[in-house]
């Protein structure tokens, strides 16, 4: 299969799955916010929870089963996987403003994940991020097919780790005041943005670089 049609059929694949999992989220405003989801968050049935989490599991096992099947080697597959990703995020809050008209603007608050502790941002920040994923993955897989070695450095490592690092902290520091903060919840700008000048540094400068 040729590149354009892989990638997509992977991005296809993506869009559908925002739909569900957005689908899935208006359901459970509906339950527990019906007059509009804001912080403080409300305590929902351990029943639930536990159901939610396995939920955001089951999603990203499936992403990462998509991009297994499409990618050929390890890199591939890594590319195929973050562009999955990344493109399901965005979709993720495109269905949700089509559905719902949610939310207000990209500095909205969002709880992002729930695996192994809240994740909470505006939107905008995770949005960033997707986009790094989907330039660094589409770069990629154009260069792997090209033929160019794609070489991490390990000063490219450290700075991906860095970035990670800084990018999560920004995410689930003091989630648990956070939660029951008032919107909107205080977040780290600072050490976000530092964190994704270094993942991105570390993602798109290997794969800018590459040479045949």
């Amino acid at each position: 299969m040729k590149l354009t049609k892989k990638i997509f059929t992977v991005l296809l694949f993506s869009i559908v799955m925002a739909y569900l999992e957005s689908a899935v989220v208006v359901y459970l405003r509906e339950l527990y916010y019906p007059n509009g989801f804001t912080f403080p968050l409300k305590i929902i049935p351990e029943k639930i929870l536990i159901i939610e989490l396995g939920r955001e599991l089951a999603t990203i096992i499936m992403l990462g089963s998509m991009a297994i099947i499409a990618g050929k080697i390890f890199a591939e597959k890594v590319a195929y996987f973050l562009f999955a990703f990344g493109m399901w995020d965005i979709f993720y809050y495109m269905w949700l403003k089509v559905f719902i008209n949610w939310l207000e603007s990209f500095l909205t608050d969002d709880l992002l994940f729930l695996i192994p502790v809240p994740w909470i941002s505006p939107v905008f920040a995770p949005v960033l991020v997707s986009v790094i994923f989907i330039l660094f993955s589409v770069v990629a897989l154009r260069q792997s097919e090209a033929g160019s070695k794609i070489k991490f450095m390990k000063s490219d490592i450290i700075l991906i780790l860095i970035g990670v690092i800084l990018i999560l902290f920004s995410f689930i520091w003091n989630f648990d005041e956070r939660l029951n903060s008032t919107s909107p919840v205080e977040f780290m700008w600072g050490v976000f943005l530092v964190g994704l000048l270094s993942l991105s540094t570390g993602l798109l400068k290997p794969v800018l670089s590459a040479k045949p």
